[in-house]
């Protein structure tokens, strides 16, 4: 192929770009209940969410990769004429990049998944023809973007349902609490370890069989269980006995629980977001590499991990502030317990779909959780002229990706075609 060295540029900026948006746009999704319930500073959480973040787009961002790089369009088609495929996806990539900078502009959390996918459609259909497109694969993405919600939904109101059983609606919600939080944490702790063992340690090349991943990640749980309850008794309560204070002071505890699920959150959405940005760049890589093959498979080169990585990062600190604000306070009234109880929820079904290879929408999970912990309490808790304008933002993504990947996958054909 000629112009390799053109295309493995722009692909690493474009690719940058991708990640940038997603930093900018998505990790709210990790770090907007944490701030909106006051659990975190803002800059408290942008340092958590870096960290994080990172750690899980380059620990763990190796699964989700093969379904948006080969599961959407049919390569088959493209085998003689390689640089189709590579002329899509740098336009994908771009096309996805400059709608998360619009919608961030706005303040709206939109689907970085959403506008990827429907980048990479939008270009195949028109570059490459319909039936390039196996339209069963992308059938079953856009399912999943509704169940998603409705899981993270459905368990965000049962944990936070519990919650007010267990503590808060008791007569001694203080005491209930240093009792029944640990084993809140226990289940967070569980969460986190058992994404990283399953997905993230493949590529550190430590092979533990699926039994040793579960014992783990339950000590590992267990661990943070007996640091969080030593920290909870450490920490200076209001001595008052009225309930007011009482339920200060639970607060105070779920704001120390909050801090566990912001990590998972940013963990987990890390490892299964950055696919996003890093899928698309493995796919040309891999065709300019091997002088215009089109692999099934191929192995995601480190390099390509730490781009996605460091991507998130600088665009979570430019402009991640802007989203943070619409989802963890516009939605609906947030307090520690409740936020605890959305950030579980999401982080649990990301962790199940991360699992099983699905590329899930992290904004609509986090989204459909802190909508279910609102519904728990009334539909009257829920803002719902905010919830129509999200709605209103992600029906627009799909397309919105896919025009500007027909017009960009056009101007690219034109230059090097």
């Amino acid at each position: 192929m000629e112009h390799t060295t053109i295309y493995l540029i722009l692909a690493g900026c474009f690719g940058l770009f991708m990640a940038w948006g997603i930093g900018a746009n998505d990790v709210a999704n990790a770090m907007a209940t944490s701030v909106g319930s006051k659990a975190l500073t803002l800059k408290r959480a942008v340092i958590v969410a870096a960290i994080f973040e990172f750690a899980g787009a380059f620990l763990a961002g190796g699964q989700v990769t093969s379904t948006i790089r080969k599961g959407i369009i049919d390569a088959e088609l493209l085998s003689g004429t390689p640089e189709l495929l590579v002329f899509g996806m740098l336009a994908a990539l771009l096309a996805a990049g400059l709608w998360l900078l619009v919608a961030t502009k706005y303040g709206l959390p939109v689907s970085t998944t959403h506008s990827i996918v429907g980048a990479i459609v939008g270009f195949a259909a028109v570059g490459i023809g319909i039936e390039a497109v196996k339209w069963g694969k992308v059938g079953s993405i856009a399912a999943s973007w509704v169940v998603s919600p409705i899981i993270a939904g459905t368990l965000a109101y049962v944990l936070f349902r519990s919650v007010q059983k267990l503590i808060l609606d008791t007569t001694d919600p203080m005491k209930n609490a240093i009792h029944y939080v640990p084993v809140y944490i226990f289940i967070t702790g569980t969460m986190i370890s058992l994404v990283t063992m399953f997905k993230g340690l493949k590529h550190i090349g430590l092979d533990l069989s699926t039994g040793e991943c579960y014992a783990v990640s339950i000590i590992i749980g267990l661990l943070c269980a007996i640091i969080g309850a030593f920290l909870i008794r450490r920490i200076d309560f209001d001595k008052e006995n009225n309930a007011s204070y009482q339920f200060q002071n639970v607060e105070l505890v779920f704001g120390v629980l909050m801090i566990f699920t912001a990590c998972a959150m940013a963990f987990a959405h890390g490892s299964n977001d950055v696919a996003n940005a890093v899928g698309p760049v493995a796919a040309i890589v891999s065709i300019v590499t091997n002088d215009g093959a089109i692999a099934q498979k191929s192995a995601m080169p480190i390099w390509i991990l730490l781009l996605g990585g460091v991507g998130i990062v600088i665009g979570l600190l430019m402009y991640g502030h802007k989203v943070i604000a619409t989802v963890g306070s516009s939605i609906t009234d947030l307090t520690p317990s409740r936020g605890f109880c959305a950030e579980l929820a999401a982080s649990t079904t990301v962790v199940l779909a991360s699992g099983t290879g699905i590329p899930i929408s992290t904004t609509h999970t986090l989204v459909g959780a802190v909508l279910g912990v609102g519904f728990a309490r009334g539909i009257s808790a829920l803002n719902l002229r905010v919830i129509g304008s999200i709605f209103m933002s992600w029906i627009i993504t799909l397309p919105a990706g896919g025009i500007l990947a027909i017009i960009f996958f056009y101007i690219l054909s034109a230059i090097f075609g």
